[in-house]
């Protein structure tokens, strides 16, 4: 008789202590503990790893060699376990190019449809190819915008935003600052033209030539210096607004520069396509009366109906054929509460959660059986509304013979479970034990557990008295993607929430609207953006089109502001380079202690011999990354520890350089726990690394590579360095589901800062889907009722406890049930 159960003999994978554990085969297996106990570990790191090192035994030769690069688990034995497919949170961003389509290879067929089964113009003679019908390739791109459907502009406004300026006052803002700015001023008022007459009273053809004139005109130009200071006459060479924008965007390599002249520029639909991104060939040809770019911009709920007719039309030709897998595999997707994205949405405007749930769904009709799936918290960035079909999709792929490994911290899915393993008690070197591994129900003896108490809570935790708001920011005909005509009230000096199912417009209203409302008043000098970089690597790379801006009627009690911080989940950086060391500044202290010891200043080592960018210090192998990228051919690329410094970074020299015994590699694998400890008295240091405890991530290590990181994760590490920043007037804070990846009792920490903030004085907003959260905040606002063109509207706003009471919206009913009220609130569907 075979054996149903998967064993694991002597686990040892990053803090796991050598555990055994059997889990069975073909159920739902929940992995819980708090963050960094382990179970990420196990499920991950140990099972899943070990299952692609055996898929890369079993194949060619060249794989095989490619396993002493990618390197085996730490494991003495794991006996029957199937092949394993992961599904995970942690990825890098996608690019522009990438979309819903392409994500499911839903475009691939819908391309195949129009190709095969299109309605060609009369006259056509031949069929295009389905490349022909794609913006990403040469055959298809419109020629004009490349496919991108869009093209970027600069105009008068954009490039002169107060015209009331002169020239030599700053009119031109797109301009640079400092003394290439004050150059190309010379070298206006050395052309003839007036500089300090205002801009708006200038001839519109002096105007236009200063903004956008192509002529680059080399002048003798005798500045006008200080007294006292040298007056040499140079060559100055004049360059328009437009070309310096332009040629700044495409070329520079300073990620802050783009993001500079980004403002000045806009986003219009290309003139050729007219936003559609295809050649006129492909935009000819139509199915159901429509092209190809009009179907993908339907919303996948809107598109099954255009194309269910086609697919319930007896017969194998391949019209009826293609629409069927179509409409069989966009079910899939609106039954996982994903009907309101087009196929054309660009993957960058995801959520982690949304990605995770389009693999999900694109897994659940490949007809794998016997498999393995390994999933990292599919319910994160989930409503609990979207949780239900999100438990049923998951049921399908175990009823068909399928095994579903999932680390989760969402009690919902938990419950719902057939085994669990518990992994702690507490995190990094504290945790690394299984607590528990059996039925759910058999949890409840685990004295230990973290998990025990949020899962068999007796009774919901206390109210709390809502606080008083000290005003009001309003918002009025707030027009964005689905919001319309919105208005919408904020209250200051208190802890709002603002809830709603996938798509209904939550953080298109905080993130978007509200963000850049109060970021146009306060000016860029008292807002903390949301990707920056402190190592110099590029977070957002992609993000290079400027976004839509929101129409706004008007907007109320902005000037109580002082302030912004925006913290969000997208990446801290998009290669190992970055970590949390660097991007908090923790890692400059650190490299100072090392240049400060005697041996470091007998070799006249400096700070900088210890950064792992710099050539003298770095590994070049490597050049200071610890991995180099390894290319599977016909898999995804991974990273690898570099063969020389085995992940360490530094050259052998700089790893002679001792302080209490540890190198700086040493250093940078520490835990922020250990740290702490280890630089209590190094100031700088010991208040970053305070910081980061309190925010819940003591069990990070300080050079863990930004890839390996979770949205969740690198949106505490921002709202860390935020906090050890000294604060001052009256700040609007605004976060993107806060507690992503969270443990309720790592929730619990995160809330006390959050709270903490507001009994400061300030304002926090937070968009989140955790009715514990909700339940405890001072004031709600629900959006929806639905997602997409259903959702966009305020269906409740006030208390928690009014919140509840409501007879409209999606949240009412859960957020009833968690304070305890379904006696009064039935769980809505």
């Amino acid at each position: 008789m075979t054996d149903s159960y998967v064993r694991v003999r002597g686990a040892r994978e990053h803090n796991l202590r050598g555990i055994d554990v059997d889990i069975p085969r073909d159920a739902l297996v929940a992995f819980t503990g708090v963050s960094g106990s382990g179970k990420s570990s196990l499920a991950f790191g140990t099972l899943y790893a070990e299952a692609q090192r055996r898929y890369f035994e079993s194949v060619a030769p060249y794989a095989r060699r490619l396993i002493h690069q990618v390197g085996a688990p730490k494991v003495e034995e794991i006996s029957g376990l199937p092949p394993a497919v992961a599904l995970e949170q942690r990825r890098s961003a996608p690019t522009s190019r990438s979309s819903v389509g392409t994500v499911t290879t839903l475009s691939n067929t819908l391309r195949m449809l129009y190709s095969r089964a299109g309605d060609y113009p009369r006259g056509s003679t031949e069929r295009l190819d389905s490349d022909a019908f794609s913006p990403n390739t040469a055959a298809g791109a419109c020629p004009e915008c490349h496919g991108l459907g869009t093209v970027h502009r600069v105009t008068e406004d954009s490039l002169v935003p107060d015209p009331s300026l002169s020239v030599r006052d700053g009119a031109v803002a797109a301009w640079p600052g400092a003394w290439q700015g004050k150059n190309l001023r010379d070298i206006l008022a050395t052309l003839g033209h007036d500089v300090d007459r205002p801009w708006r009273e200038l001839p519109a053809a002096d105007r236009a030539w200063i903004l956008f004139t192509d002529e680059q005109p080399v002048v003798t130009v005798h500045p006008v210096r200080e007294a006292g200071r040298i007056q040499r006459p140079y060559q100055g060479r004049y360059m328009s607004a437009r070309r310096y924008v332009l040629h700044t965007f495409a070329d520079s390599k300073s990620e802050t520069l783009r993001k500079r002249v980004r403002q000045f520029m806009t986003a219009e639909p290309c003139p050729v396509c007219d936003g559609r991104r295809l050649r006129p060939e492909a935009l000819a040809v139509t199915f159901e009366g429509r092209d190809i770019a009009t179907l993908a911009g339907l919303p996948l709920s809107t598109l099954v109906d255009v194309l269910r007719p086609t697919a319930d039309r007896p017969g194998d030709g391949p019209a009826p054929t293609l629409a069927r897998d179509l409409v069989a595999r966009i079910e899939v997707l609106t039954e996982l509460g994903l009907g309101y994205l087009g196929m054309d949405r660009p993957a960058p405007t995801l959520s982690a959660g949304e990605l995770q749930r389009l693999r999900l769904a694109t897994q659940l009709r490949s007809g794998l059986f016997g498999v393995v799936y390994v999933l990292d918290e599919p319910s994160a960035g989930l409503h609990p509304a979207d949780t239900e079909a999100l438990l049923t999709v998951l049921g399908r792929l175990k009823e068909a013979g399928n095994t579903l490994f999932v680390v989760e911290h969402d009690m919902d899915v938990v419950r719902r479970a057939d085994w669990l393993v518990d992994i702690g008690p507490r995190a990094g070197e504290h945790g690394g034990r299984v607590l528990h591994s059996g039925p759910v129900a058999a949890l409840a003896g685990a004295e230990h557990s973290a998990t025990r108490r949020f899962l068999f809570a007796a009774e919901p935790p206390p109210a709390r008295t809502p606080r008083t708001p000290t005003g009001t920011l309003a918002l009025h005909g707030v027009t964005l993607h689905n919001l319309r005509d919105l208005d919408a009230a904020f209250p200051l000096g208190v802890f709002t929430a603002v809830t709603g199912v996938s798509g209904s417009g939550k953080s298109t209203l905080v993130t978007r609207v509200l963000a850049e409302a109060v970021q146009d008043r306060l000016g860029a000098a008292d807002t903390r953006p949301d990707a920056d970089e402190q190592d110099g690597t590029d977070a957002d790379a992609d993000a290079s089109a400027p976004a839509a801006r929101a129409q706004l009627a008007g907007a109320t009690g902005l000037d109580a502001v002082d302030r912004l911080v925006r913290v969000d989940q997208k990446p801290i950086g998009r290669t190992p380079r970055s970590n949390l060391a660097t991007y908090t500044g923790l890692f400059d202290a650190v490299r100072k202690v090392f240049a400060a010891t005697d041996e470091a200043r007998a070799r006249g080592y400096t700070a900088g011999r210890f950064s792992f960018n710099v050539p003298a210090g770095r590994c070049e192998t490597c050049q200071g990354e610890g991995f180099t990228a390894v290319e599977l051919l016909f898999l995804p690329g991974t990273y690898a520890p570099c063969a020389d410094c085995r992940g360490a970074r530094y050259n052998p020299e700089t790893l002679q350089i001792t302080h209490r015994g540890r190198t700086i590699a040493d250093v940078l694998a520490l835990t922020v726990d250990d740290a702490a400890e280890f630089l209590a008295d190094v100031p700088a240091a010991a208040r970053s690394l305070r910081t980061l405890k309190d925010v819940g991530l003591g069990y990070l290590r300080l050079g863990q590579p930004a890839t390996e990181l979770s949205g969740g994760e690198a949106q505490r590490i921002k709202l860390a360095t935020e906090l050890q920043r000294a604060r001052r007037g009256h700040t609007l804070y605004l976060l993107d589901e806060p507690t992503t990846g969270l443990h309720p009792a790592d929730t619990e920490v995160l809330l006390r800062q959050l709270h903490g903030l507001v009994d400061a004085g300030n304002t926090v907003v937070v968009v989140e889907h955790d009715m514990g959260v909700v339940a405890g905040a001072d004031h709600v606002i629900d959006l929806g009722p639905g997602g997409g063109a259903e959702g966009g509207r305020i269906v409740a706003a006030g208390t928690p406890a009014e919140v509840a009471a409501s007879p409209d919206g999606r949240t009412a009913g859960y957020l009833a049930r968690h304070r305890g009220d379904e006696s009064r609130r039935p769980l809505q569907d």
